[in-house]
């Protein structure tokens, strides 16, 4: 069935500013998320129920929703499933097994994917927040990942992003130790859920702060609620 969908001359799909519209300071994050194949079953359906959770526990916030941005990437193999978009524009997308775990590939698609759309907040005179790129893999990578990681590293300590690596089980954690300075951590079981409670609720507390404000996260591994083991 067709739905007419209203004009409306603001936003970008009918040529206008997506700006114009919202013209609040964003938030940008880039999901990149591991669907190779030995994520298929049980793994993926409770990663894309944490998908969902993400999305609605972000809209329910209206200033986050207006401000946090959030990009999906999956590998592999490498593909932009939801390019840059607020969240009360977003919908979780319906991930998929696929391929084998193209990870450095993933990761520098992620950085440049950063890059274009922070050139396009200066262009609009949008102020933005330090983005973060938030990494989900339960493997190891099939390609040349080393140059990428070095690279991720250095961008993170510049503080140009601020890297996050998950791992379930199967995930070689010294690898993603070579991305970035933070800790990777270990999901317990499957418990996407209540990761991205966390996530949305991190994200929250950025969008609501001053964009000079050092934003003290709280700790994934530590009480009932926690997600992650170091």
């Amino acid at each position: 069935m067709f739905t007419q969908v209203p004009f409306d001359p603001t936003l970008p799909e009918f040529g206008g500013d997506e700006f114009a519209r919202n013209p609040e300071s964003r938030c940008p994050v880039v999901l990149l998320l591991d669907v190779s194949g030995s994520m298929d079953g049980e793994p993926l359906d409770q990663l894309n129920e944490g998908l969902r959770t993400f999305q609605r526990e972000l809209q329910s916030d209206s200033l986050a929703a207006k401000r946090v941005e959030v990009a999906v990437i999956t590998f592999g193999p490498v593909q932009v499933l939801t390019d840059f978009q607020t969240v009360d524009r977003f919908v979780a997308p319906d991930l998929v097994a696929q391929g084998d775990t193209p990870m450095g590939t993933a990761v520098s698609r992620a950085m440049q994917l950063l890059e274009d759309r922070k050139a396009t907040y200066r262009d609009k005179g949008v102020a933005f927040y330090r983005p973060w790129i938030f990494l989900i893999t339960d493997g190891v990578p099939t390609d040349d990942w080393e140059p990428v990681a070095a690279a991720a590293r250095a961008a993170n300590d510049e503080r140009k992003f601020a890297f996050f690596a998950v791992g379930t089980e199967g995930a070689d954690f010294r690898v993603l130790n070579r991305f970035t300075s933070r800790d990777a951590l270990r999901l317990r079981g499957l418990d996407f859920r209540r990761l991205f409670v966390w996530l949305s609720s991190s994200l929250k507390s950025v969008s609501h702060s001053q964009i000079t404000d050092e934003i003290r996260l709280s700790d994934p591994t530590s009480g009932p609620q926690g997600w992650a083991i170091v």
